[in-house]
């Protein structure tokens, strides 16, 4: 009988150096780059090693007999019947890719220039790329069932695959974000420079940086943490920081004329306006990430 091929859809970064001197032949760059401006030094060596892994792992899915259905960037949409998505970049194009996806289909990231990525929720890079595509299309890699969240906007669903983490703030970094933070333990009328609110997996990044916790990768948990609270004469806030449980919810009604909410990053934005009731929660729809352990350390 004959085998069937694992069908996989190959998630492609665009390198810096690809975007804007291959493709947008942008002077000023290139400039930089003659020059060996200290800004733009590690652009051609990234995209070198990004281009030697992307090649390592079109051939090793080749070796390994597998299909591929899918070949782009992570903002195409993957065919539905995809067994494995693998993404070739760092913690970025993952999760671009992550938005793309529903529970049942697997992921699997490979850092391609772990010198200047980071792959946080990589499991190969180049070097061993054929080793973790072999053991991955053999089902031999653990798989990690990430929480994502859901945000809503005066009851509409903005996303509800956001994995990383959602940013609440004044459409002017310069500018006091004003806003009541609604919680189950209670409300508090706040100033900041804004707010983190995001699952587990994004624990380790910018909530931890504002001051927030690690979670376990597997938590159910959302996290909050306010950004620089505004707190005069030596108060302080009752929700400064904390977590939800899976069901429960953290609300925030904007008292601001201009703000943004920005999901995984700068490019998904939308606009909040004062009396905005901005809602969030664990989705429904979790994420499925093969090869990286639950006791991995930042």
């Amino acid at each position: 009988m004959k085998k069937t091929k694992r069908r996989v859809a190959l998630v492609i970064k665009r390198s810096s150096y690809r975007k804007l001197v291959l493709e947008g032949h942008d002077t000023t760059v290139t400039k930089l780059l003659m020059k060996r401006d200290p800004t733009v030094s590690r652009m051609q060596q990234s995209h070198e090693a990004h281009e030697a892994t992307l090649a390592e792992v079109e051939a090793a899915l080749a070796d390994l007999d597998a299909e591929v259905v899918f070949r782009g960037g992570p903002h195409a949409r993957v065919p539905a019947r995809t067994d494995l998505v693998v993404t070739v970049g760092g913690d970025g194009t993952l999760l671009d890719a992550s938005h793309l996806l529903g529970k049942d289909c697997p992921l699997l990231g490979i850092n391609s220039a772990p010198g200047s990525s980071i792959g946080f929720f990589c499991a190969g890079q180049r070097g061993n790329a054929k080793k973790t595509l072999r053991r991955a299309l053999a089902g031999e890699l653990a798989a990690s069932e990430l929480t994502r969240m859901r945000v809503e906007l005066n009851g509409k669903c903005l996303h509800a695959r956001v994995l990383n983490e959602a940013l609440f703030c004044h459409a002017s970094p310069a500018a006091t974000s004003r806003y009541i933070l609604e919680l189950p333990g209670g409300s508090e009328d706040q100033r900041s420079s804004g707010l983190w609110i995001g699952p587990a997996a994004g624990s380790t990044a910018a909530q931890r940086s504002a001051g927030g916790k690690v979670l376990p990768l597997e938590s159910d948990r959302i996290q909050y943490v306010v950004r620089e609270p505004y707190t005069p004469a030596g108060g302080h806030f009752r929700f400064a920081r904390g977590l939800v449980r899976a069901g429960e919810e953290v609300v925030l009604r904007s008292k601001m004329r201009d703000a943004k909410v920005f999901l995984d990053g700068h490019r998904l934005v939308h606009e909040v306006h004062i009396g905005d009731v901005l809602v969030m929660r664990r989705s429904g729809e979790s994420l499925t990430v093969l090869g990286i352990s639950k006791k991995r350390r930042w």
